[in-house]
């Protein structure tokens, strides 16, 4: 059957880590089309290119220049683009690829971690209408001064469903495993894959650090309503949907998912005066610096104590931030600390499960240093060294 809906597919850094790879993909697009004459395909660039680039920008400069880091990192999609086009060209299918100037993806916010605010989606458009396929440049867009900027890890995902958005199509995110697991696999060996999560699961997950998929991504999907396939790339294996409520069938599974992150730092700060945290966050926060998870103590002589986490890429910033505040003896950072979040809808009709949790940590002598929750998650952060037994104990108890 011939669907007329645009189909908007990813392919991220390892599915297009290799010409030989670049080319199997082509074929499967040419197969593709025969079902969906209109397809747009958005890339990530090849294997390590991205991590390469950055090291050589710190072989050149310790704090390389975030304009020009981005100008730099932005070519890796576009040989990935070029290189997808000319294989299809090759194989005898029309397509033609088109980076962030050629589009006017207009973008906003700081380099590095820029936002999509529209795409001109007119070329594509026309070139689908004249039978091709269209290949894009993930990762990237172009702000109000003209400057190129790029959205992010992930930020592929992200661009291919803005994309499916304004296109009103499907999105389709090809990757290196077969689906989203309701942990990593390769940190726990018995981890069962998920054949649907919803959207408001799917998006805690991404931001807890669950790195299928990218957490902006999701939160657009959600808005506009777009259903996200997850899968295997160059596989018939079937994948993960991302959906709405309305459309699952949800399980009686109170946990849906745990997520771990270890790119995060936590920093406490000794004898803060009251009126100073507000300001320090506020500083924090003009800087660029995400920050996580927050505690603070009782007031003693009109001074608190605070700890927080923020991603260790951000530390030095931070570390020039908070020492405005207060003495470096006054400030502890600790770089050993594993993000650990349980996810799932059933949390919100539940009760208990928070007791659960630490019961078993406590029986496993895992420390909290840090406790954030809502509705549908809970998250802690504890030592690194613990998070095998936490995974392996949560996964028991939850059935998982």
């Amino acid at each position: 059957m011939i669907v007329s809906k645009v189909v908007v597919q990813k392919y991220g850094g390892s599915s297009v880590s290799s010409t030989e790879k670049i080319k199997l993909i082509a074929s499967k697009l040419i197969e593709r089309k025969k079902k969906n004459p209109k397809i747009v395909v958005v890339v990530s660039a090849m294997g390590d290119t991205t991590d390469d680039f950055i090291s050589m920008a710190k072989d050149i400069t310790k704090s390389p220049d975030k304009r020009e880091l981005d100008v730099l990192m932005s070519t890796g999609e576009m040989i990935s683009a070029s290189l997808l086009s000319m294989s299809l060209n090759s194989l005898g299918c029309e397509a033609v690829s088109y980076n962030a100037y050629q589009l006017n993806i207009k973008t906003s916010g700081l380099h590095g971690k820029s936002l999509i605010d529209d795409i001109d989606v007119s070329k594509i458009n026309e070139s689908l209408d004249s039978g091709k396929i269209v290949i894009v440049t993930g990762f990237q867009g172009l702000n109000d001064e003209g400057d190129i900027t790029t959205l992010g890890r992930g930020g592929s995902d992200t661009s291919a469903v803005a994309l499916a958005v304004k296109l009103d199509g499907i999105c389709e995110i090809y990757t290196d495993v077969d689906g989203i697991y309701f942990t990593d696999p390769r940190k726990y060996s018995e981890a069962k894959k998920i054949k649907e999560i919803e959207y408001e699961e799917m998006l805690e997950l991404a931001s807890l650090g669950a790195q299928v998929m990218h957490s902006r991504s999701v939160e657009l999907a959600q808005k506009y309503d777009v259903e996200l396939y997850v899968g295997l790339s160059c596989s018939d294996i079937e994948g993960t949907y991302i959906r709405g409520s309305k459309e699952m069938k949800l399980e009686d599974k109170v946990i849906t998912g745990l997520a771990t992150c270890d790119d995060d730092a936590a920093i406490t700060i000794v004898d803060i005066k009251m009126e100073d945290v507000s300001k320090l966050f506020e500083k924090i926060a003009v800087g660029g610096v995400s920050v996580d998870m927050i505690s603070q103590t009782a007031p003693f002589n009109k001074k608190v104590n605070v700890s927080f986490t923020i991603p260790k890429d951000d530390l030095r910033e931070c570390k020039e931030i908070v020492g405005c505040f207060v003495p470096s003896e006054n400030i502890i950072i600790d770089e050993g600390i594993t993000k650990f979040s349980l996810v799932g809808l059933g949390m919100k009709n539940t009760s208990g499960v928070a007791s659960k949790v630490f019961k078993i940590f406590s029986d496993n002598n895992i420390a909290v240093k840090l406790i954030t929750t809502s509705e549908i998650r809970i998250t802690c952060a504890i030592n690194s060294s613990s998070k095998e037994v936490a995974i392996r104990e949560i996964a028991k108890e939850f059935n998982l």
